[in-house]
């Protein structure tokens, strides 16, 4: 069992011993790693395809900005949507546009018929689908694996490889064909995964208790538009007073507006161009690629130790990423910049693994896709903000002084984090690392999943009275042995 440290077994809802690698849970595994192959690749290939079409770095900016705005913008409606139906089908349909719409852009490089609107056009329809995609992926890990801390840990090291080997990828691929055979090559990854999760059997979602298990039986019946939107609006508005009324949730959610703005947003552009300016583009590949190593030793970590305050855990581990920013702002040598790139990258895959396994096993299964959307865009909302400002900041201070500046942040961070009680104090749900504690039994993700977090919320945030009849239920359909839930 999870909690006796062994990662070998678990019980399943219905009593019945299962593997933690389940044929379900390999095929989602590969499903994320080869989908996550195919989008570090894409960088490569539009900055290839647009260059090469007389295009600039403006054009390519613009490009990848299309879609992370979609992203962003929409991931919230994805998590309202995903509560409400099959997430299984919306990351199949999520795969199949996006298989279409880089099919579409394979054709259009290999004609040379380049038109810059054309290509934002994909990169917005492409995140509208991440959007839709992405909610799915929070409830779909506990409900294929027992582990889920080793589940994650496991697509961390999985998603960090491929990370490692896309960029490398791409650049064959160029050499060998042009851009448009890396826009094919992505294209059929996408394939890949909807192969996977076609064919994968997913278990019935666990649901709350109360009013939330009493729902669903009006859910998906036809009804006026205006019942629906309305229905729609309740649902978001649900979600965000789930999120709200957690105050370790928020609370890491509000710490890392301040990472991103401070840290993560102007660390990943000024250490780009400081090294490559000082030392040349290979070493600056020497250093992502210790980075990427890095995140791959955080993830084994993370598989191993087991700490009862996860959300503690991970917030020291963050102390690690000071070594990147301050190596680069101090102008060390490049090995100690590739040392400290490996450490940065092995506290932050630490603390996403400890994040994502917290969010999962914390939160209710009827709301944890609306919530895990806010996550999402929380987490992503600054980054951007972070970017714009390092190039005018860089101009003013120099961008060795901004580097440093971060790193000093980036100690500011797990600081405030481990100073807010809800979070520091915040005991895993799923029983593993305790001592002592009963460990919870088959149903634990189900009704009793919500009573240890509601212990757990803050005084001052009150809780929030169950509604007469919850929305957000998923379709009929997703019941037990059913191939396509």
């Amino acid at each position: 069992m999870p909690g006796a440290g062994t990662g070998a077994e678990d019980l399943e809802d219905g009593g019945r011993r299962r593997p933690v690698w389940s044929r379900d849970f390999g095929l989602f595994f590969v499903a994320r790693a080869v989908a996550r192959l195919g989008d570090t690749m894409l960088p490569v290939a539009l900055a290839a395809g647009l260059l090469q079409h007389g295009y600039g770095a403006g054009a390519v900016g613009l490009a990848m900005a299309s879609t992370a705005a979609a992203f962003a913008g929409l991931v919230v409606f994805g998590g309202v949507i995903a509560d409400r139906f099959s997430t299984r089908k919306l990351m199949i349909g999520a795969d199949l546009v996006r298989l279409g719409t880089q099919t579409v852009a394979a054709v259009l490089f290999f004609s040379g018929h380049v038109v810059l609107w054309e290509i934002c056009v994909i990169g917005f329809a492409n995140g509208v689908a991440g959007a839709v995609f992405q909610p799915g992926v929070a409830s779909t890990v506990p409900r294929l694996a027992a582990d889920i801390q080793g589940a994650n840990g496991a697509i961390r090291i999985a998603e960090s490889a491929a990370q490692l080997a896309g960029p490398a990828v791409a650049g064959v691929l160029v050499g060998l064909a042009s851009p448009g055979g890396v826009f094919a090559a992505h294209a059929a990854t996408y394939a890949v995964s909807a192969l996977c999760l076609l064919v994968l059997r997913l278990p019935p979602a666990a649901r709350g208790g109360g009013a939330r298990a009493h729902g669903a039986a009006g859910h998906g019946a036809p009804g006026h538009g205006a019942s629906a939107a309305g229905a729609f609006r309740a649902d978001l508005a649900e979600g965000w007073r789930e999120f709200r009324a957690r105050t370790w949730l928020w609370a890491v959610i509000a710490v890392w507006c301040l990472y991103m703005i401070a840290v993560w947003g102007p660390t990943v552009p000024l250490v780009a161009t400081e090294v490559v300016q000082q030392h040349g583009p290979g070493a600056y590949g020497l250093v992502n690629s210790a980075l990427g190593a890095g995140t791959v030793v955080g993830g084994f970590l993370a598989l191993r130790l087991r700490p009862r305050r996860m959300l503690r855990a991970g917030a020291f581990a963050l102390f690690a990423f000071f070594c990147l920013p301050a190596a680069v702002g101090a102008g060390l040598g490049v090995g100690a910049m590739a040392a400290g790139a490996a450490v940065a990258g092995a506290g932050m895959s630490f603390w996403g693994v400890m994040w994502a396994t917290s969010v999962q096993t914390q939160v209710p299964p009827d709301v944890l896709n609306r919530l895990h959307a806010y996550d999402v865009a929380g987490s992503l909302a600054m980054m951007p903000v972070g970017q714009a400002l390092s190039g005018p900041a860089a101009s003013a201070l120099g961008a060795e002084h901004v580097l440093l500046v971060s790193a000093a942040v980036s100690l500011v961070v797990p600081v405030a984090l481990l100073a807010v009680p809800a979070i520091r104090g915040l005991a895993r749900a799923d029983g593993a690392g305790a001592r002592g504690a009963g460990m919870r039994g088959a149903g634990s993700r189900g009704a009793g999943a919500a009573a240890p977090d509601a212990r757990r919320r803050s005084p001052s945030v009150p809780l929030t009275a169950p509604a007469p009849a919850r929305s957000g239920r998923r379709s009929a359909a997703e019941e037990p042995g059913d191939p396509l839930p």
